[in-house]
């Protein structure tokens, strides 16, 4: 790849119809809305391309003809002379290798652009799929299919009965943690182009006439200015900046969407009843947050920034429910002759006058014998004089402002009114419950060895520093809990409570916390209350979790929380450093074991317990459908609560759209109600049993393969020389460092992010599998694995989603990253693992390609494959490119920071074409 040698293109006339564009077998066999969506928008991006510059239209359709008759070969599904003239993708590469460097930035950049608006056609097809569904349910249906919620709770009942179901949805807890992990390699401003361009696209197939040709002139707008964005943010965000993430999210979907989940099963349960009686459905989304608060090997997270984005993520949640109360009350215009207020009403009214005058006269006048929508007012003034910090005129806490509306909604019911109190009164009660007045409840963390090296500072210098001064992270983890105990204050105790430990190696780690917390303040009053959450994540640590629960349990300030709180418990299981600690599946079949050895402790000791589960979105960090995986949790280790880590990409893929997202919540709900069930529980015991054995063989032997493999002389360089790992640290997309802090060298303190993104760009995905192959050799039984995949949902849970893994995988692509480093032997380690790992899963599903059976999903990664591949390409060439000429210095700084950004491109390409990177 050279600085400026033009590529020599003729292979295909600029102005070419789409029709004659090569398409992939999957792409010839789409369904009709989505092949018709896809080919708009290759018709617009053509016509774009061409417009910004016709070579580069030539470039793009020469090298996507090249790589789809490729892949098609490939995959065997070539027509008899596709390629019979050589290898398509040795063209392709060929092709990109002749490129200036000007020129491959724009390619990357145009198959980066295909990416986003392929993954909107598909997201429009599973949209428009979930309505038609929707439309042909009959209302008479026991269950609606679509709602998983209504399927769930139908099989509750009858194998339980009404009351003992009851119970469990009154528990019901679902608790997603949104994270700031740098996973999400995609700017700001390329996501808000991308959800414009979603609009459009799914109003476009409506359309008729003029609206159309509106519509289309907008999509072409939107793509254009989608392909001269550059996909590479000029700088990483800070921590205040990644909270915007989930302000985002929160407007564009989750204010409005969540109430629609509690809604949608009230219908159902209520049937005739539902919005004219109190509702059935509780309010249980509650989530949470480490976006300015996880500081754990990020030091751009600081006391100060903890309390800036408690800070912003307040204001704006008070601010929106200042609005929708304000909306909620205007629409109250009931007057009193019709719907009179009741006592309790008019007692509240009193003192809202005794507060302020001048804010019930100004209701007054807007309000005249309208008395719910003048107290209503009133409530959306003292909102507003809440984010102002007024002390005469704020509500002190969210529980009295809901409080407030439920007097409202009482009022409404007793003077007959009940479609006003239980219709738009009742979604923002619904609001007011799930978020509160914090939005998401913020989560400390902090990395054991912290805590221990600030306490042995204090021993050794005094707290204030009286025999010298103390260490500048001495200050820092005190200042946290000063923090802390601020945001509580001003927020309430659910805003900031729990405090994870990382590396959690004993009891003592939990009673270093508490001691750090009580020296924090000089008052005890003012010490904060504190949840301490210990986080087992190593293989050795999940195998020695029950016995440091059991001596945490001993701690005063433990059993003071205990009994506070009816004897609730969290516990944090990493499923990403388990994984690159043990491999996965040592760490799939280890973690499990942990959930059930610690479900049992729990039970003994009459411990309401809530597991944490820290997951990724991609395979190699415990990723995959999440609905799937609490289905195969062991007995009494999910008790109707499931709380998660949701991160990078896997937060705008599940609450990006509001229709996915009611069916994502929908769905996780269902599974964490059904997970419960007395036939679930039965044969997820039984099941776990019977294939022990087969499991502890599995594990053992893919134990030792995974750490012949790692514990390999240097290993380490070898992963940063054939994978872009140097180069993704450098990928502006997280505040955090992708090292806490140690050198390349190691792979002890490399954080499992990178470790598995990385691998992901190379087309490896090794995080995800490897190890699996010579297991299942070594074990030898094909019929008993088969029978494991249909019998133990843990088990098929696991195989699907290697298997899915193994299906973004190319062998093609692998081996020209694997030639950027001189280690044949761990190249052959790698190529031969693969291979096998291929072979049996492929033998234990009954597939002959990965994802066979799995119709849409494996169509839709054949088809997006042949583009990934000529960004692989690109990548590689640029990787190898860049370091010899960096290692012969024949570069300046400024073609240095070229190639870089060419990488760069390439990078957020690819994880927009694989979706989930890390």
């Amino acid at each position: 790849m050279s600085q400026d040698n033009p590529i020599n293109t003729s292979a295909t006339d600029a102005k070419a119809p789409i029709d004659s564009v090569a398409r992939s077998v999957e792409e010839r066999n789409l369904p009709p809305s989505l092949q018709r969506d896809m080919d708009l928008c290759l018709h617009v991006l053509r016509d774009i391309l061409g417009e910004f510059d016709p070579e580069l239209l030539t470039q793009f359709d020469t090298v996507r003809n090249y790589v789809v008759a490729a892949s098609a070969a490939h995959n065997g599904e070539a027509e008899d002379d596709a390629d019979a003239h050589g290898d398509n993708l040795s063209r392709a590469r060929d092709v990109i290798d002749a490129m200036n460097l000007h020129d491959a930035q724009l390619l990357a950049r145009a198959f980066t652009t295909y990416f986003h608006l392929a993954n909107l056609c598909e997201e429009n097809y599973r949209v428009n799929s979930i309505h038609k569904r929707a439309a042909a349910v009959n209302e008479d249906d026991p269950t609606d299919p679509v709602d998983e919620m209504t399927g769930a709770y139908h099989q509750l009942l009858a194998e339980m009965g009404p009351a003992k179901a009851r119970d469990l949805l009154d528990k019901l807890e679902f608790h997603p943690v949104f994270t700031a992990h740098p996973t999400e390699a995609r700017r700001k401003a390329v996501a808000g182009k991308i959800r414009r361009v979603s609009d459009l696209l799914s109003a476009n197939a409506t359309l008729g006439g003029t609206d159309k040709h509106e519509n289309t002139r907008r999509l072409y707008n939107e793509i254009d200015a989608l392909l001269r964005t550059s996909p590479i943010a000029l700088k990483k965000p800070t921590p205040v900046e990644e909270a915007d993430t989930i302000i985002d999210i929160f407007d564009d979907t989750l204010f409005d969407t969540i109430p629609k989940v509690y809604r949608r099963f009230d219908d159902w349960l209520l049937g005739d009843k539902a919005g004219l009686s109190e509702p059935e459905c509780p309010a249980f989304f509650h989530p949470g947050s480490w976006i300015g608060s996880d500081r754990d090997g990020n030091p751009n997270v600081t006391a100060k920034v903890s309390r800036k984005v408690a800070r912003k993520f307040s204001d704006h949640m008070i601010t929106a429910l200042e609005r929708a109360t304000r909306i909620v009350g205007r629409n109250l215009t009931m007057e009193t002759g019709t719907t009179p207020a009741s006592d309790e009403l008019l007692h509240l009214w009193g003192r809202q006058k005794e507060m302020s005058e001048r804010l019930t006269d100004k209701a007054s006048l807007i309000s005249t014998r309208e008395t719910h929508r003048a107290v209503m007012l009133v409530m959306a003034d003292r909102l507003h004089y809440t984010v102002e910090r007024d002390a005469d005129l704020m509500y002190t806490n969210c529980d009295d402002f809901i409080a407030d509306l439920k007097t409202v909604q009482r009022s409404l019911a007793a003077a007959g009114d009940l479609r006003a109190a239980y219709g738009p009164l009742q979604d923002l009660i619904w609001k007011a419950e799930t978020f509160g007045f914090h939005m998401v409840e913020m989560e400390f963390r902090q990395h054991s060895l912290v805590h221990s090296r600030a306490l042995d500072d204090i021993r050794e210098h005094g707290l204030h520093g009286e025999r010298g001064e103390l260490q500048p992270m001495t200050h820092e983890v005190l200042d946290t809990f000063r923090a802390l105990g601020s945001i509580q204050r001003r927020n309430g105790i659910k805003a900031a409570r729990r405090y994870i430990i990382s590396f959690t190696k004993s009891a003592q780690n939990i009673r270093d916390v508490y001691e750090l917390n009580r020296m924090a303040f000089s008052q005890p009053k003012d010490v904060p209350t504190i949840d301490v959450i210990p986080l087992f994540e190593q293989l050795q640590d999940l195998e020695n979790s029950v016995d440091v629960l059991e001596e945490m349990i001993k701690i005063p300030e433990v059993q003071a929380r205990l009994k506070a709180t009816g004897n609730r418990m969290e516990v944090m299981l990493g499923y990403s450093d388990s994984s690159k600690d043990a491999g996965p599946t040592t760490a799939t079949l280890a973690l499990h074991s942990a959930q059930e050895r610690i479900a049992k402790w729990a039970k003994r000791h009459h411990i309401d317990l809530t597991l944490f589960h820290g997951r990724g979105g991609a395979v190699g960090r415990g990723g995959g459908p999440a609905n799937r995986a609490v289905l195969a949790q062991p007995v009494g280790s999910v008790n109707c609560r499931f709380k998660l880590t949701e991160q990078g990409e896997s937060i705008f893929a599940r609450y990006g759209n509001p229709v996915l997202a009611v069916r994502h919540v929908e769905s996780v709900a269902a599974a964490t109600l059904l997970q419960s069930a007395p036939s679930v529980e039965k044969t997820n015991t039984e099941m776990t049993e019977r294939y022990a054995d087969m499991a502890q063989s599995l594990s053992d032997s893919s134990h030792a393969r995974f750490l012949d493999l790692i514990k390999a002389d240097d290993f380490a360089p070898w992963f940063s020389t054939v994978t872009p790992l140097t180069e993704v640290g450098l990928l502006p997309i997280g505040s955090r460092p992708a090292k806490r802090g140690l050198g390349a060298k190691s792979l002890d303190d490399l954080r499992t992010i990178p470790w598995v993104f990385s691998w992901a760009q190379a087309r490896i995905n090794l995080a995800a599998w490897y190890g699996l192959g010579t297991a299942c050799e070594q074990f030898g039984d094909l019929k008993t694995l088969q029978a494991a995949y249909r019998e133990w949902p843990l088990f098929s849970t696991f195989i699907d989603n290697i298997e899915m893994s193994l299906a973004k995988t190319d062998v093609r692509i692998a081996k020209m990253y694997l030639a950027l480093g001189d280690r044949d032997d761990l190249r052959d380690k790698v190529l031969d693992e693969m291979e096998l790992t291929r072979a049996w899963v492929l033998r234990i599903v009954g597939d002959e390609w990965p994802l066979q059976h799995r119709h849409v999903l494996g169509r839709a990664i054949r088809i997006r494959s042949p583009y990934v591949d000529a960004l692989s390409v690109t990548q590689v060439l640029a990787l190898g490119s860049l370091r010899r000429k960096v290692d012969k210095e024949e570069l300046s700084q400024s073609q240095q920071a070229g190639f870089i950004y060419l990488i760069l491109c390439t990078v957020s390409g690819v994880a927009a074409g694989l979706q989930n990177t890390g």
